[in-house]
């Protein structure tokens, strides 16, 4: 899940909603998978130029009394928050989402298949200057500092597109068949940018919010819209609270920029790095 709009206080993004991403650790309607080998949540202050924090942990979300905690009392604009289901990489901290570096935080639903075969080929094309970076195993964090390495500072959708196609490359090299399924998020602090994809046409779901005031008028009595400002937007796996109309799905193959209450979809395709 992650939230960009009116500065809120964490834990009424985390714990609170009906369908919240504390719960779907337990039950995920959507995904039909337990995430229970660790969290993360990444989120940036309230001033300009600041590093965004990290509070990563090993245990299950819902049972790390730290998180709640920590949840009550950290007030922000922006906030990324991951459950994880391991694919195979251990479970510690290193592995756990968000990842960050620099101002930019970057999480991921899915994985590169055959990660074990491609992944010194993959790594070894990461940039040297970004590569000692590099501090836990999965293929989400390969995956990030490959699309850092193809410029994702200065032109996310490009760099991304790249990092894609070096991982379809490099798998079908392997003998695999459908090497990349995705749903990603990343972020510079200001701008949101989500991506869908998936080698065999078959992503997991991802989803964003409606403008708050659209959603208030198809549910005048739901208290808890009144707290958003006219700016704020969500992007889920699964919807945190069954409102037809209040969900727009991210459709497959495709990325969308989330900015000031502005949303655009565009059409991805990898292309050759």
């Amino acid at each position: 899940m992650a939230y960009t709009g009116s500065p809120v206080v964490a834990n009424d993004l985390l714990f609170r909603p009906e369908h919240s991403i504390i719960v779907q650790s337990l039950r995920a309607n959507l995904g039909h998978v337990t995430n229970g080998d660790g969290f993360g949540i990444g989120w940036y202050g309230t001033g300009d130029g600041e590093t965004p924090a990290l509070y990563k942990g090993t245990h299950p979300a819902w049972n790390d009394e730290n998180l709640r905690e920590i949840a009550t009392n950290v007030r922000t604009p922006l906030l990324f928050a991951h459950v994880r289901a391991s694919t195979g990489t251990p479970i510690e901290r290193s592995n756990c989402h968000p990842f960050r570096h620099g101002r930019w935080l970057w999480m991921h639903n899915g994985s590169l298949a055959n990660f074990e075969a491609v992944k010194r080929d993959l790594r070894m094309a990461v940039d040297p200057a970004l590569y000692k970076y590099i501090l836990g195993s999965t293929d989400t964090e390969t995956l990030f500092y490959l699309a850092l390495t193809f410029g994702l500072t200065d032109d996310p959708p490009a760099a991304v597109a790249r990092a894609v196609g070096l991982v379809e490359e490099v798998g079908r090299k392997h003998g695999v068949e459908y090497p990349v399924h995705m749903t990603v998020a990343t972020t510079d602090g200001e701008t949101l940018w989500v991506f869908r994809y998936s080698s065999e046409k078959a992503t997991s779901s991802l989803y964003y919010s409606n403008d708050a005031s659209q959603v208030r008028r198809l549910y005048p009595d739901l208290d808890v819209l009144d707290r958003l400002g006219p700016d704020s937007r969500f992007i889920v796996s699964e919807p945190l609270r069954d409102l037809p109309g209040a969900w727009t799905e991210v459709p497959e193959a495709s990325w969308a920029l989330v900015r000031g209450g502005e949303n655009h979809i565009h059409d991805f395709a990898p292309t050759s790095p």
